[in-house]
């Protein structure tokens, strides 16, 4: 199969109509909201905070010798974009009904302007990040230069979860209140709580496999100067990524034909 088949090649020619999706989407998040940006701060300082609360002091879980609140916050940096993205692109496809009924443009579009927005969300929430490394005396090392690289690789993660979610939506309705439940197990089956090191060796391959647990190790090590993240679980998770965003892409292309027809 093509670029031309998957519906690659269309996205260049139509890249004005993403962008405008996208700068809409940014647009209208917050409108009409009080505190308006501030909310892409506040949801992962109060998830911080409790994490900080209940898993850090109640529990004792390790954190790679770094304070347990900026070790938890490096984590949910990117995991609130991957949450927020997998989210609103899960369900973009049914949500922009209107449009996908009117005229023509690649479908494909839609749910990569909804991965788009979120990272104005991460930028912000990154100030934080940088005051917090401050407040604990850390500072950044030659490894911040890989931080867009990690950033690259969660935008393509989200994506491709995306992309079989928001086509699934499509045809079962159930994907948007299966969602909320699938995020939150996600959540819990990441490092976000606790370091890779602490899965057993033999083990950290598998559990790798899923796509997200790289790059938050990744961010860990970029911002933070913790251990080099172990190879085999970011091969592991790049595999992983691939396999699930080529395979949507290919189901993607098979589908959205249908889509006007069935939203």
């Amino acid at each position: 199969m093509s670029l031309r088949d998957l519906g690659l090649t269309d996205i260049y020619r139509y890249r004005e109509l993403l962008y405008l999706l996208a700068w809409r989407d940014i647009k209208v998040r917050y409108k009409q909201t009080a505190i308006g940006f501030g909310w892409a701060v506040i949801q992962p300082v109060m998830t911080m905070v409790i994490f900080t609360i209940i898993f850090g002091n109640f529990a004792g879980i390790p954190s790679d010798d770094v304070p347990y609140p900026i070790f938890a916050y490096a984590a949910l940096l990117p995991w609130t974009y991957f949450s927020s993205a997998m989210s609103r692109a899960g369900n973009s496809l049914v949500a922009e009904s209107g449009i996908i009924n009117k005229v023509y443009f690649p479908r494909l579009i839609i749910p990569i302007s909804a991965t788009l927005a979120p990272l104005v969300d991460l930028l912000l929430a990154l100030t934080v990040a940088f005051g917090l490394m401050v407040w604990y005396g850390i500072f950044p090392s030659w490894h911040i230069v890989s931080l867009p690289i990690f950033v690259f690789i969660a935008m393509l993660t989200s994506l491709s979860v995306s992309l079989w979610l928001s086509s699934l939506n499509v045809w079962y309705r159930d994907v948007r209140y299966a969602l909320p439940f699938f995020v939150q197990a996600w959540m819990y089956a990441s490092p976000i709580i606790y370091p890779v090191s602490i899965i057993p060796e033999k083990w950290r391959f598998l559990y790798g496999l899923n796509p997200i647990v790289g790059v938050i190790d990744g961010f860990r090590w970029a911002l933070l100067g913790t251990n080099s993240p172990d190879l085999n679980v970011m091969v592991a998770s790049i595999i992983g990524m691939l396999l699930i965003l080529f395979g949507g892409l290919i189901y993607f292309s098979r589908t959205e034909r249908s889509f006007a027809d069935i939203i």
